[in-house]
């Protein structure tokens, strides 16, 4: 660091002391939180307990809750007056520019819709993205996934450009945020970013095609009744044993908030299960331990709820978490079996069965058919743009 002008010492023992942290540093950006955070516990805000960077103000007339990222900030809440009272006092400590109603948040598109739905897409980035794999012109086609191929990391047929491979699928991980529909596929590609292949690169660009056709799909969400306990609902799936190389399964789950999905993954589980109901009782411990969070967040935000209904495929899993005797054969997995039994008998948890056929979860553990992935599709409410537009415009004509 150079000493600044009309600074200059000819002591070289000596060091600056900052008054305040220097944009650049890896100081700044801790000291620019606690800044913004002391500020808005002043104004009477509480730190959420379950996320950081969410601040709430809860009184009886009103509610105001403040999503913070990094010096992206979000202000929503039931008052516009009191909206605008908390803009004007942080104006006064910080340099705002107001961007008006939320309408493009870090890469996140919402469209707020005349019956007050919200619609929340990435078709800038996925258009963005296409260009950038040379894709933008290529044949669209229904689905992310081929249902019948099986990837795998032995091969020869190297990738001649591995560090494209990385940037297009480190890319598409950003996509899913509003995209459940490519959650699976996108998983899937990146478990071969060490040593990707060429059958892995064709994957990748199916997905890219999917994406072409479907640019301007998104995820809509509809306002709910808050006088009434929220109903919450989780679908748990598992494949099991389905990776070729390891034998590992593959969980995916997804929860509603009334009609709302506002969660969900598809991920490849730790350690092998020895069965389908072993692999099936592990998705559902991690769907529990989700919806835990998401009952505590609701919490924070004074919001009333119903004890959570996990649904799943699997009679032996529904029946394991009812069953308070501890088996032999079940013995090596008995930690998740007493966390989700312990809520199922607090009556804080309530687990029943679905047939395979509706199980929503399943769009998110394995390669579909094309008829079977658009059903799933519709029910994770992922629709195109004009037509979550034009089914406002007719609720809203006479």
């Amino acid at each position: 660091m150079q000493q600044p002008l009309g600074f200059q010492h000819s002591n070289k023992s000596l060091v600056c002391r900052l008054h305040k942290a220097i944009y650049g540093l890896k100081q700044a950006p801790r000291q620019w939180f606690e800044k913004l955070k002391s500020t808005l516990v002043s104004f009477g805000f509480a730190v959420s307990r379950c996320d950081n960077s969410l601040f709430i103000l809860n009184t009886n007339s009103y509610k105001i809750h403040v999503l913070v990222y990094v010096d992206d900030i979000v202000i929503t809440g039931s008052s516009i007056e009191q909206i605008r009272k908390i803009i004007t006092q942080l104006s006064t400590t910080f340099a705002l520019k107001q961007l008006g109603t939320l309408d493009y948040f870090l890469g996140i598109e919402v469209k707020s819709l005349s019956d007050g739905r919200l619609f929340l897409s990435q078709s800038k980035y996925v258009r963005d993205l296409l260009e950038k794999a040379n894709m933008s012109n290529a044949k669209p086609i229904n689905s992310p996934m081929v249902h019948t191929v099986k990837l795998t990391k032995e091969g020869s047929n190297h990738l001649e450009n591995p560090s494209l491979y990385r940037s297009i699928v480190g890319a598409l991980q950003y996509a899913t945020i509003t995209r459940p529909d490519i959650a699976y596929s996108v998983n899937k590609v990146c478990q071969f970013l060490a040593n990707p292949l060429e059958e892995h690169w064709s994957a990748v660009k199916r997905i890219l095609r999917y994406l072409v056709g479907t640019q301007n799909h998104g995820i809509i969400f509809q306002p709910t009744i808050p006088a009434s306990p929220l109903p919450i609902t989780g679908f748990c799936d598992a494949d099991w044993a389905s990776d070729c190389d390891d034998r590992k399964s593959t969980s995916g789950a997804c929860i509603f908030l009334g009609n709302n999905l506002i969660t969900w993954w598809s991920k490849k589980q730790t350690t092998i299960s020895r069965s389908s109901t072993e692999a099936e009782y592990r998705s559902m411990a991690l769907l529990a331990q989700e919806l835990q969070w998401v009952q505590s967040l609701l919490l924070e935000l004074n919001f009333s709820f119903s004890a959570p209904l996990v649904l799943c495929d699997n009679l032996s899993t529904v029946s394991l978490s009812h069953n308070p005797v501890l088996h032999q054969r079940t013995k090596h997995i008995e930690l998740d079996l007493f966390f989700v039994r312990d809520k199922v008998q607090d009556k804080k948890l309530v687990v029943k069965h679905i047939p395979a056929n509706l199980q929503t979860a399943d769009i998110l553990t394995k390669a579909l058919s094309s008829t079977r992935f658009q059903f799933l599709k519709q029910k994770l409410r992922v629709i195109d743009v004009h037509e979550a537009t034009n089914s406002s415009s007719n609720k809203n004509s006479p």
